[in-house]
């Protein structure tokens, strides 16, 4: 026997509007209804979660089936990309197979509105033989799942969004908002940092950000535009031509930076009508240089430039010796502006 799809019935944008206005009302009184539920004593069960995912020696293993398995899948790669190593397991491969996946150094979180899944019950009394710590977020307090956990997190809500009160909808809303409050809590407690974000996020742009510094983006040796003091200015004006940095470094004998001539100077001379045939670069140029450290990041090479409206930065190691150079130009090849 065959099903036919239902008839569809015209669209009403007024209906349409309405369940849109009541699913963010019941989905956002589902959120806030779990704070009640992390409050209290220092020993309740979201402090005690928090405690057993701090003090795991291995991963975070992560279980759930249909819904609540995508939902496990967002919440593991959270934890993962925030210094919590985490890896999600589909239970029923687990029971032919994957369950090897989890180690005596592990702790499970298991995820099941109603904590009644077939798949996952069957494989919770093999998790307790191996006494891995188990947690539960369930909106089921007295199901079977919660009765294996070590630690119950309630993720139960009054009713579903869904107009049949069917499909998950509020319920793996509750589940993401705890697994995040989760993650958010452990990382906190690790003393989690923007640098450590990154290194586990290269590819994107706040990894660009923290991970690129001076010494990958800068320009040095033979590509740098160098002057001595008494270079004449008809030499200078070559050196800015020939590497194209809109300026010139002056250096001393050492090597130190004395100062820079940048073209923007070039121009006020030429406008003001100056004979500049017997100048030297020592009587053209600026007092004082902005320069930046090799180690220091990109972006902070950015915001410098920035500050002073300037184009490129010197870079120049603590005695003053000239290194690179970082042009704006390089920055945005790198994206990181």
């Amino acid at each position: 026997m065959t099903h036919s799809p239902p008839t569809a019935q015209p669209f009403d944008a007024a209906q349409a509007i309405r369940l849109a206005q009541e699913t963010f009302d019941i989905e956002a009184a589902a959120v806030l209804g779990l704070r009640s539920r992390v409050e209290g004593a220092e020993d309740g069960a979201f402090v005690r979660a928090v405690r057993l995912v701090l003090a795991v020696q291995g991963r975070v293993v992560v279980m759930g089936m249909g819904k609540s398995g995508h939902v496990g899948r967002k919440i593991a790669a959270t934890l993962a990309s925030t210094g919590t190593p985490a890896l999600f397991v589909h239970p029923a491969e687990a029971s032919h197979g994957d369950l090897g996946m989890v180690t005596a150094s592990d702790v499970v979180l298991a995820i099941s509105n109603s904590g009644e899944v077939a798949e996952l019950t069957v494989i919770l009394p093999v998790i307790r033989r191996l006494g891995v710590p188990l947690i539960a977020l369930t909106g089921g307090a007295q199901s079977t799942l919660a009765l294996h956990a070590d630690v119950v997190l309630n993720s139960a809500v009054e009713r579903e969004a869904c107009p049949l009160n069917l499909a998950p909808t509020a319920s793996t809303t509750a589940q993401l908002a705890f697994g995040d409050a989760l993650a958010v809590a452990v990382l906190d407690a690790r003393g989690f940092k923007p640098e450590d974000f990154a290194r586990s996020h290269p590819g994107g742009a706040l990894g660009r950000k923290l991970l690129t510094h001076v010494r990958d983006v800068m320009r040095s040796g033979d590509s740098l535009p160098r002057v001595r003091p008494d270079t004449s200015f008809s030499a200078l004006m070559r050196a800015m031509s020939d590497k194209r940095l809109g300026m010139a470094v002056v250096e001393e004998s050492d090597n130190r930076i004395a100062r820079v001539f940048p073209d923007r100077d070039l121009r006020r001379l030429v406008e003001s009508g100056a004979d500049l045939r017997d100048r030297t670069a020592e009587s053209v140029m600026h007092v004082s240089p902005r320069a930046i450290r090799q180690e220091a990041l990109a972006v902070d090479a950015a915001e410098l430039m920035e500050q002073h409206g300037i184009t490129s930065v010197l870079v120049a190691d603590a005695a003053g010796v000239l290194q690179g150079i970082v042009h704006i130009g390089d920055l945005m090849r790198a994206k990181v502006i």
